[in-house]
């Protein structure tokens, strides 16, 4: 992930370059201001791998593409959000229905200080799938997205509160 937080610190280098880093919201540690603040030490050499592996991720996926059409995964995140920022294929994520859930959920490593809200009762929550399609194939993923979001039939649903 070298590369992502290179170029996320990159664009954010006004920021960082003024001092004003510790203005955006999230600042425990595996937000993106302190991963802004420590892709300034990335060695050039760091950078070079990673983009070497960023290429063999982009052959990988597009070896799948030759079988497949679209991928379907959970709703956007973790190691799938990662593959998709390293290579550009275009994704789709939509609400692909409701679950109940009796605490928050973070990706932030655990702040014992700032622990994550607990529900009681439960909350009606919206879960999604992400569809994932080839490099410069917008509109297959559009048409499906459109498809899926009939058969779901939740896109006017809203949780309680909104």
């Amino acid at each position: 992930m070298p590369i992502l937080f290179a170029e996320g610190a990159a664009s954010f280098e006004n920021l960082a370059l003024n001092n004003q880093l510790g203005t955006l919201k999230a600042q425990v540690k595996d937000a993106w201001p302190n991963l802004f603040r420590e892709a300034r030490f990335l060695s050039a050499i760091d950078t070079v791998q990673a983009d070497r592996f960023r290429r063999k991720v982009a052959l990988e996926m597009a070896r799948i593409f030759r079988d497949v059409d679209l991928l379907i995964v959970p709703s956007m995140r973790d190691e799938q959000l990662t593959i998709t920022n390293f290579t550009g294929h275009p994704s789709l994520t939509l609400r692909a229905g409701f679950v109940q859930v009796s605490e928050a959920r973070s990706d932030w490593a655990p702040d014992p200080a700032n622990p994550v809200p607990t529900f009681s009762p439960p909350r009606r929550v919206p879960h999604g799938i992400t569809v994932v399609g080839r490099l410069f194939d917008d509109g297959l993923l559009g048409r499906a997205g459109v498809a899926l979001e009939r058969a779901f039939g939740v896109a006017a649903e809203r949780p309680g509160g909104f």
